[in-house]
């Protein structure tokens, strides 16, 4: 899971990667042989190959578009970029109270311009807020401004949706009621953090796990968080 990229070294913290890092770790994963797919493919598939990765980018920032689509499409690699709808032609609020910084969001012309073969495009809901926070009522109201961005702009998007924060209901019976939203939006699958590798195919279709990759992760950490998920030691 990437959120945002830099050029300089020295900024490559948190929720931010250089693009020098990041290059690096996709080109471990070429040379490694990993095959990469869209969130959306997995949808109907049975068997996946052995070294299998689906890269996923929360915000759609412009810096992904600037830093990380050239290098995907050096490398080959497919995609899945989770769009916070509301926030379209804005900046991500939400990450100046992380690193200090709110980051350019992607206009509608640049998110239709993205390759398709490269690149699909997914919900990360349309305010950014934690749906555990969240009525039942509150969540449908988020979702029929999605798509009613999707409808008005002709977007394509994927029935996929990454968590804002990684965050939704965990317990019952506000969990069940939280999927049965999901389901009754056609959302096929669903994206917390979790930080552990996955088994496939998938033992929940709204709790696939995605592993967070930090800016000040070394070589080596991203290499075992991609074996083993999130260790505690490290």
């Amino acid at each position: 899971m990437y959120h945002n990229f830099c050029q300089d070294q020295n900024l490559s913290q948190g929720l931010t990667i250089s693009v020098s890092k990041f290059e690096q770790q996709l080109r471990y994963l070429s040379d490694q042989k990993y095959t990469s797919y869209f969130a959306s493919e997995l949808e109907n598939l049975k068997v996946i190959a052995l070294k299998s990765i689906v890269l996923t980018f929360d915000d759609v920032t412009e810096n992904q578009l600037i830093h990380a689509v050239p290098l995907l499409k050096k490398y080959n690699f497919k995609a899945t970029f989770f769009i916070p709808y509301g926030y379209i032609d804005k900046t991500d609020k939400w990450n100046a109270s992380i690193d200090n910084l709110s980051h350019k969001i992607m206009t509608l012309d640049q998110l239709k311009s993205l390759d398709s073969n490269i690149i699909e495009l997914g919900h990360h809901s349309y305010l950014h807020q934690k749906y555990d926070s969240l009525s039942t009522d509150e969540i449908q109201k988020d979702f029929d401004a999605c798509f009613n961005i999707i409808r008005s702009n002709n977007l394509q998007i994927t029935n996929s949706l990454a968590y804002p924060y990684g965050n939704f209901p965990k317990k019952n019976p506000q969990k069940k009621v939280f999927f049965k939203i999901l389901e009754e939006n056609s959302i096929k699958m669903g994206f917390r953090i979790g930080n552990k590798v996955n088994t496939f195919p998938f033992k929940n279709k709204y709790e696939i796990q995605r592993i967070d990759v930090k800016g000040q992760d070394s070589f080596l950490k991203f290499r075992l968080k991609l074996k083993f998920g999130k260790l505690k030691l490290f």
